[in-house]
């Protein structure tokens, strides 16, 4: 990437261009439509559309929000200096151009881009904003997501630019910014007052924050600076996301017209293939077990590891998890469109083999006594978290494991964790086992949840240490943009052989609507191409 260059082109590449991707597990999305369905006279196409996500989405703050339904709905109030087209295209959004090396960045900030509050948001907000998630007292989630560990940002009011340095290799420095909400600098003082409010940058400002029911956003007056100079006429002029969590109930809705859209991933696709209920999908990973490797749990000890994933039948696991309706992963977690596209799971897995599986227990001094194994006069023991957001089948996966494992000799339960909980789970720490896929659109961003620090100082929830996923990571690193997706690829391919995370099954995530029309991505649906239709 190094030299690259973009430029304002304007009309050609809106669609499939979003501000931010999803992290940790893949979002559930309802969108729903008020009974108005009349065209509205100020060009918005409608007045109220409503998205239903499947958990509340806990903090809104910028520089802090990791969950995935937080993160879509900001990319809703909060705008990004670049987007990234379906293709992979780097487009621009508030900033109009930029240039990049292998350790700087200079973004060139478009003109007349305001806050929900009035204030213009210049290049000294975007350097402010980047030195605040930069700086380690501020523990912000975004440092290595959207912003590089090392960066220093400088702003020069007169040219309108923000240059951005690192005292050490950003390969992806331009196209990590689609990540990174922007806010006004007086925002900064408190970002933590963002939790249930906005200062937005982007289309659409809360109004209304009513935890655990719904959430407002109103459309703001005088938007231009979207994805290629995308403005807001033709959007909706309200959008509220309101917390559904079962979803056949959502298809119940949308079947019977009361809703316009849903995004169904479990049985209830059937009866809507059936109705020719029109959809957009992305492929992204489903089914990831993550574990704990922290000193004293069960999972630090790699024979564990392999013996617990060994016991399973991945595929019986991913048919029941999928309703048959899933593949093989091939990935770990980068999502469409990313740069580097290999396949790093294929035969890296370990095989279906419980006899191998007792033998390498046996082998690391495990015993097996009363039909339960066990090692230094203490049981093999495993809790499996895993979020109820997912829907019954992952349920019905979990219970399955369990099964397995406690035949097997392992003394295993299920740990349901409601609403937005999974992401506090493992930033908790008191966990073994979690069914935690974690989706990104750049390879260097998986760094920091499997290498550095674990919480509360990184996001390393298993606290993952695997000397080749970090030598391989360090040279990648070193190379611009997909000069590196070889060496990426096989630090990717060292978790997995490591059984450090255990990536098993892939699916599309389906968005099917009516009367209602827009384009997804690895984050959901891309706010600048939402519409309302004459199908209803």
């Amino acid at each position: 990437m190094a030299g690259a260059t973009g430029t304002d082109t304007r009309s050609r590449r809106t669609r499939g261009a979003r501000s931010a991707a999803a992290v940790a597990t893949v979002l559930g999305l309802v969108a729903t439509a008020s009974a108005c369905g009349d065209r509205a006279a100020d060009g918005s196409g409608g007045s109220t559309v409503v998205f239903a996500v499947a958990a509340d989405p806990g903090t809104l703050s910028p520089t802090t929000a990791l969950a995935s339904t937080a993160l879509s709905m900001n990319a809703f109030a909060y705008d990004t200096l670049v987007h990234v087209a379906a293709d992979g295209t780097v487009v621009p959004g508030v900033a109009e151009k930029w240039s990049a090396t292998a350790t700087s960045a200079t973004f060139t900030i478009r003109p007349g881009v305001t806050c929900e509050d009035g204030s213009a948001l210049t290049a000294d907000d975007v350097a402010a904003e980047y030195n605040h998630i930069a700086d380690p007292k501020n523990q912000s989630p975004m440092l290595g997501l959207s912003v590089p560990a090392t960066a220093v940002a400088k702003a020069d009011g007169a040219t309108r630019t923000v240059t951005v340095t690192t005292t050490g290799p950003a390969p992806f420095i331009i196209e990590m910014t689609r990540m990174l909400p922007l806010m006004c600098r007086k925002s900064l003082a408190a970002p933590a007052a963002l939790a249930k409010a906005t200062n937005a940058s982007g289309p659409y400002r809360l109004t209304e924050a009513v935890p655990g029911d719904h959430y407002t956003y109103v459309k703001r007056d005088g938007y231009t600076w979207g994805p290629s100079g995308a403005t807001g006429e033709g959007l909706p002029g309200k959008v509220v996301f309101k917390v559904v969590p079962n979803e056949s109930t959502a298809a119940n809705l949308l079947m019977s017209g009361q809703i316009h859209g849903a995004v169904i991933n479990g049985a209830d696709q059937d009866r809507l293939d059936a109705a020719k209920v029109q959809n957009r999908s992305f492929q992204a990973l489903f089914g990831q077990l993550l574990f704990n490797q922290a000193a004293g749990r069960p999972g630090a000890d790699p024979a564990v590891r392999r013996a617990l994933v060994q016991v399973l039948d991945l595929k019986e696991l991913r048919n029941v998890a999928t309703g048959g309706k899933g593949g093989a992963a091939t990935a770990v977690g980068e999502t469409a469109p990313t740069p580097c596209t290999g396949d790093t799971v294929t035969g890296n897995l370990p095989a279906h083999d419980p006899e191998r599986a007792a033998a390498a227990l046996t082998a690391a001094g495990w015993t097996k006594d009363g039909g339960t194994w066990t090692k230094d006069g203490r049981p093999l023991a495993v809790g499996f978290s895993y979020p109820t957001a997912q829907g019954p089948q992952v349920a019905s996966a979990v219970e399955l494991a369990v099964q397995r494992w406690t035949s097997f000799g392992v003394r295993a339960t299920a740990k349901p964790v409601g609403s937005a909980g999974i992401i506090g789970t493992l930033a908790g720490g008191d966990w073994d086992l979690a069914w935690a896929p974690i989706g990104v659109t750049l390879p260097d961003q998986l760094t920091q949840f499997y290498d550095g620090p674990p919480p509360p100082k990184g996001n390393n929830f298993g606290s993952v240490s695997n000397p080749d996923y970090h030598r391989l990571a360090l040279r990648a690193a070193a190379r611009p943009g997909t000069d590196g997706c070889a060496l990426w690829e096989a630090a990717d391919a060292a978790l997995v052989k490591n059984v450090d995370i255990v990536p098993f099954a892939a699916r599309p995530n389906r968005y099917y609507a009516k009367g209602i029309t827009f384009e997804v991505d690895g984050g959901g649906v891309v706010p600048s191409t939402l519409r309302r239709s004459a199908d209803r």
